[in-house]
Order: C-alpha cells, then sequence, then structure tokens
C-alpha cells in the first residue's frame, strides 16, 4: 500500500473536539440523563460520577461537537506542504467549508485522506457530525457499501499496528522513536475543552491542532523511507476563525 500511495494525492487531517455544552449541569435535561446512561458503561471499573467524567463527553460525537479541523497537503508538482485550518464556535459553518473543500478540490478516486487514529476517531466523528448538522456526506466519507479497500482513508495508527487490533501507539510517541520533532505544543489533547469553553481561544486550538498534522505528514514520509519536510517548505495559511 505504500509503494502504491505514489499515485495519490493526500489530504492530511486532524481534527479538535470538545463537551458541546459548557458543563454538565448546562446539558439539556434529556442529554443529560442519557450521558449518565453513558457514564455508567464508561465507568464500570471505578466510581465517578457522570459529573466527574463530563470532560470526556468530548470524545464522543453524540455529545461532543468538532471546533477545529486542520488540513495538510503536498502542493502538486512540489514537496511543499501547505496548510490550513477551518475553526469556529460554530460547527455547521466549520463542516460546510471543509465539505465545500473536498466537493471542490478532493473528490476523485485518485484522492485519499489520511490520519492518526482516524479510521477510529476523526472520520467516523466528522461524517457523524455532518450528519447531526444536515450536510450531505462528501464522496471521501461516503462509504456506505463499499468494499474496505474501495474506502479511501489512510490510518497512520493502522499502518503501524501491522494487523494487532489490540495495539495502541500515539502519534506523540511514533514521532519521537522516528526522530521528528514533537507536535505537542504549549497544551495537550486533554486540555482542549478547557482552553475552548474557559479561555475561549481558538486560535490556540487550531494551532495545535496543525502541529499535529505536520507530525503525521512526517510520520507517513519516515514510513515510505522519505526525507522529512523542511520547515522552509511549508506554508501555514493564515488563521482566520469561521463566523
Amino acid at each position: 500500500m505504500l509503494k502504491e500511495l505514489e499515485d495519490f494525492q493526500l489530504l492530511y487531517l486532524d481534527i479538535e473536539t470538545v463537551p458541546a455544552y459548557p458543563s454538565y449541569l448546562e446539558m439539556p435535561e434529556r442529554m443529560r440523563h442519557l450521558w449518565d446512561k453513558k457514564a455508567q458503561t464508561l465507568n464500570y471499573k471505578d466510581d465517578k460520577k457522570p459529573l466527574e467524567i463530563f470532560q470526556r463527553s468530548g470524545i464522543y460525537s453524540e455529545f461532543g461537537k468538532i471546533v477545529c479541523i486542520s488540513v495538510g497537503y503536498i502542493v502538486k508538482g512540489s514537496l511543499n506542504l501547505r496548510i490550513k485550518s477551518f475553526y469556529s464556535h460554530d460547527e455547521y459553518k466549520l463542516l460546510m467549508e471543509f465539505s465545500q473543500l473536498l466537493n471542490s478540490h478532493f473528490n476523485s478516486p485518485k484522492h485519499l485522506m489520511c490520519a492518526h487514529n482516524g479510521k477510529e476517531f476523526d472520520f467516523p466523528f466528522i461524517a457523524r457530525r455532518m450528519l447531526v448538522n444536515g450536510i450531505s456526506l462528501p464522496s471521501l466519507f461516503d462509504i456506505a457499501g463499499k468494499k474496505p479497500w474501495e474506502i479511501r482513508h489512510i490510518d497512520t495508527l493502522e499502518l503501524w499496528k501491522f494487523g494487532d487490533y489490540k495495539h495502541f501507539t500515539s502519534l506523540d510517541l511514533l514521532t519521537a522513536i522516528f526522530d521528528i520533532p514533537s507536535p505537542k505544543g504549549d497544551i495537550d489533547g486533554s486540555q482542549v475543552g478547557d482552553v475552548y469553553w474557559k479561555q475561549h481561544d481558538l486560535e490556540r486550538i487550531a494551532r495545535y491542532c496543525q502541529n499535529d498534522v505536520v507530525a503525521i505528514v512526517q510520520l507517513l514520509n519516515r514510513y515510505r523511507g522519505k526525507p522529512l519536510i523542511k520547515e522552509e517548505d511549508m506554508e501555514f495559511i493564515e488563521l482566520t476563525e469561521i463566523v
């Protein structure tokens, strides 16, 4: 598969998600009741209350929302990496702009999406939230009825597993062992919810998200025996919040 990638154009991506509500007590009663039930299944080894694990609701598409999608792609005919972020308080507008990008520029059989743990998290999360927001799925996400080899998704975690389904390796660890600069900046994934709901700093989240996209690009290059992309060959599109 790695050799075959030469024939495709890849869109690398990473998403950041947060709880859909600022706090447990601010959830609508019906959703709070459903979170209580969900929390029971998540908490079978501990004795924590649903309120205490509320921050974890952001990683479930039924209880969370997307606040940032960062994407990267190699400019055709060059070695230059271009990075762009879609971020907004309005999830519908964010997803619409992302969908328009896919429909306009990444909609052929020669296009693939790549993410770390994308098949378990990023890809299904985006697809589910598009449906919740009433957005038609772009072709890269419309996988119903397709055979596994017809689905145009690449997962750097899955590639590292080599068929070992129980093995999880973080992006941070993989960048360390492949001697790639760490993608981690001044925050980590566990802090994104607080940065969003308490600090209201979307740009900080977008910068963090972009670092992960760069790390995914570099990791796949290592897998493929290619050199790392130099910083001077990276172009970051100016951060602009979607309003």
